[in-house]
This record gives structure tokens, C-alpha cells and sequence, in this order.
């Protein structure tokens, strides 16, 4: 039988959005639409085998939830309209090329959560072929790095267009310990040393800054296993990363964590200062988590600001 993933070379996934901002935005200031996150519950899916049998194929086939954080500031409420495309290449970033992308889902909606459930490993394009014999074929390290299907988010709203691209990964155990990627949460987040209630707003005042940051994640990383370069076992741990936005003024870091070569932590704390000048307000905050492997997850609070 042949096998699911040929050898290769390891690469890495994530989540990147592309739209078109102004070179002076600031990353953490949200004002206008924006895909602030993609995730997919479950964040990849493992065959338990790499044979390709009808059972494994079955199981990289599985429904999963696909879930987007929408924000539209200033639209009001207008309606804003979506489709979503798995396609073949990673370099197409708008899924572009028709006769390698398949439609998973159209609508309408509003700003907040989009959520819905797909079944990508079971997409197939022209000639009945399964989408993801085409990504492995367009993959030049022959999937050692997980088989990296894109998902490509299209939002539209008056003259305003977004597109987000999420990398959905299929595995199969190439080397013993690989086991699923379980989605990264935030347990909680702090004002100035303060729990943030997630049930009602926060009273701010006065310039800031104000200290914001994570409860402690380190329990929640999750130390995995991936192919070497010889098929060995590469024992890893996670350095999660959290981006920050706000409706109101800035944070001092648009992103907080991960770790640098020696492998040294950076801690999730940033300062948020509201815009000079600015009334007494309701302010939304977002805090968008991702592992470095594909799982991602958000939290919003809100709070109650006056100068």
C-alpha cells in the first residue's frame, strides 16, 4: 500500500490573514472589518495509520468546526458577506485557481463569531480526485510536515474586502508519540493585576496605561512529537503567542509570547493606552491565541472607559 505522507522536510504552519490596511494603522487598533482569527475545532486531524486505507481516509474526512472572529467597528451591523474555499496550493492565497479549489460554505452575516461545520478532507475536485491528494501533490517536502490543506476566508461589506487563509493539517503517525493537537484556550486575563470578568464590563479611567495580562498558560502548552529529517521522533513544546486588539487606542505590543532561539519564553503582558482626547466610551478587547501547530482561539472582554 502506498503510503499517506512521503519523506521530506519538516515545515511549519499557522494562520495568516491578508487585507488591505493603511501602512500607519496600528496593528492593535481595530477600526474597520477585519478577520482577526481562524480556527478549526479540531485544529488537525491524525489517521491512525499511514497506509492509504478506505479507514484512514475516513478518518482525515471527519467533520470539524470552522469558526472566524469578525469585527466591524464602525459597520453597524451591516450584513457581511462570506464564502469560504479549500484549495490545493498554499502560494494561492485567495484560492484563486478554479479547477483546485472547492467551495465548503457561502452566507451572510453579522460581526461576532462565524461558526459553522466543514468536512475538507472529504472535498473533491475535478476528475473526483480528493482535494488532498492535490495538496500532497503540490507540496514539494511530500507532506512530513502534516498535509497543509489552505482555507481561504472572503468577507465583504460595502466596499470593504477581507480575505483570511487558515492551513488545516492532516497528519498520520510517521514517527511513535505523534498524538492530536488539542486547541490552545486563554484561562483568563487581568487589568492592572485584576481578574477580568468575562460576564460584565470592566470601569477603566483616566490615561492609562493600563497592564494587561494572560493567567498563566505554561500548564496549558502542550509538549508534542514530529518527524526528523530520518524519520526520527523530534520531542517539542509549544510557546504559545497572543495578539492583541482594541476598539479604542492602543496596545504598546500587538503580540505577546513565543520564544526566541535559545528557547526563552516572552511573557503575555502589554499596556493599553485609549486615544488622546477621546470621550468616555465602551471599549471591546480581543486576545487571539495561537500555539505555533494550527490551534487558535480567541477571548473578548469589554469594559467601561472615561478619561
Amino acid at each position: 500500500m502506498k503510503a499517506l505522507l512521503n519523506t521530506g522536510i519538516l515545515l511549519m504552519w499557522g494562520l495568516a490573514a491578508i487585507a488591505c490596511v493603511d501602512p500607519e494603522d496600528k496593528p492593535s487598533n481595530v477600526h474597520d472589518l477585519r478577520v482577526l482569527g481562524v480556527s478549526t475545532e479540531q485544529p488537525e486531524l491524525i489517521a491512525s495509520t499511514c497506509e492509504q486505507t478506505p479507514e484512514a481516509f475516513d478518518e482525515l474526512a471527519e467533520e470539524v468546526t470552522y469558526r472566524a472572529l469578525l469585527v466591524d467597528p464602525a459597520g453597524e451591523g451591516r450584513p457581511i458577506q462570506y464564502t469560504l474555499w479549500a484549495c490545493a496550493d498554499q502560494a494561492d492565497s485567495t484560492c484563486a485557481t478554479e479547477a483546485d479549489r472547492v467551495l465548503l460554505a457561502e452566507g451572510t452575516t453579522t460581526a461576532g463569531e462565524l461558526t459553522f461545520p466543514i468536512r475538507p478532507g472529504a472535498a473533491r475536485v475535478a476528475g473526483d480526485k480528493l482535494l488532498l491528494e492535490r495538496v500532497l501533490e503540490e507540496d514539494a517536502y511530500k507532506g512530513l510536515g502534516g498535509i497543509r490543506m489552505p482555507l481561504v476566508l472572503r468577507v465583504t461589506a460595502g466596499d470593504e474586502e477581507v480575505y483570511a487563509q487558515k492551513l488545516m493539517v492532516f497528519w498520520c503517525p510517521v514517527v511513535e508519540g505523534m498524538t492530536a493537537n488539542v486547541q490552545p484556550v486563554i484561562p483568563g486575563l487581568r487589568v492592572d493585576d485584576v481578574p477580568w470578568p468575562e460576564e460584565v464590563p470592566l470601569e477603566l479611567s483616566g490615561p492609562g496605561p493600563f497592564v494587561v495580562t494572560s493567567e498563566d498558560v505554561s500548564d496549558r502548552e502542550e509538549s508534542y512529537v514530529v518527524p526528523g529529517l530520518r524519520l526520527d521522533a523530534v520531542h517539542l513544546k509549544e510557546a504559545w503567542e497572543i495578539a492583541w486588539y482594541t476598539t479604542l487606542g492602543k496596545f504598546n505590543l500587538s503580540e505577546t509570547g513565543g520564544a526566541d532561539f535559545g528557547g526563552q519564553q516572552g511573557r503575555h503582558r502589554v499596556e493599553w493606552e485609549p486615544a488622546e482626547g477621546a470621550a468616555a466610551q465602551d471599549v471591546t478587547f480581543y486576545a487571539v491565541v495561537r500555539d505555533g501547530r494550527g490551534g487558535s482561539s480567541w477571548v473578548m472582554r469589554q469594559a467601561r472607559w472615561s478619561p
